[in-house]
């Protein structure tokens, strides 16, 4: 395990937190294993740290026309315009393990044109990447090519939103020099159970 910092900021100690981020910090360590750095990261600022978690999850957990790993394909691919190793490496694992396939990550993070997804989804990434890097040119047949795939007004909310949420994390992972988890670099790459 690595043991450069995870943040240019200083990172607070567990039990140094407020109790409901505490407690929330614990509940994620529980299912996942470990802690990701990123509740770490952004614990600096409490308040912060808290907004950040709320919109995420009502972001992510909602139920919708998007599947979870869908919303995980708009996470690597927009981050991976961004440059952003956190929100790729860590959401790259989480789209793995949805997806049930240990290819899809690396390849929508690169160009998600050459991705191995459906039309449909390369369509909704290709919407979501002008959101997260230049939205002032959307026009109506970006929500056109969205609606010809299926997706009602309501999945393009989710697509733009979780789009433009991401873009904000990006820009918060690089301006902190946020490390990813080493545990995340092979989750979802091997069948549990198998050794490497």
């Amino acid at each position: 395990m690595s043991e450069k910092p995870i943040s240019r900021y200083p990172v607070p100690k567990l039990n140094e937190l407020p109790e409901d981020l505490r407690d929330r910090i614990l509940a994620v360590q529980e299912k996942a294993g470990f802690v990701p750095n990123v509740f770490l990261a952004l614990a600096h600022r409490p308040n912060e740290c808290r907004a950040f978690f709320d919109y995420h999850d009502a972001l992510m957990l909602r139920d919708g026309g998007l599947s979870k790993a869908e919303r995980e394909m708009i996470v690597v691919s927009t981050s991976g315009e961004n440059n952003c190793p956190y929100c790729v490496v860590a959401h790259g694992a989480i789209l793995r393990i949805y997806a049930k396939d240990p290819l899809v990550a690396d390849q929508v993070a690169i160009n998600f044109r050459k991705a191995d997804i459906t039309e449909r989804q390369k369509a909704m990434l290709a919407f979501a990447e002008k959101v997260a890097v230049n939205s002032a040119v959307l026009e109506e047949s970006d929500y056109e090519a969205l609606r010809s795939h299926g997706f009602d007004d309501e999945d393009i909310w989710d697509i733009g939103a979780i789009a433009a949420f991401f873009a904000l994390s990006n820009r918060m992972a690089n301006l902190t020099a946020m490390r990813p988890n080493d545990e995340f670099y092979l989750m979802g790459r091997l069948p549990r159970g198998s050794s490497s």
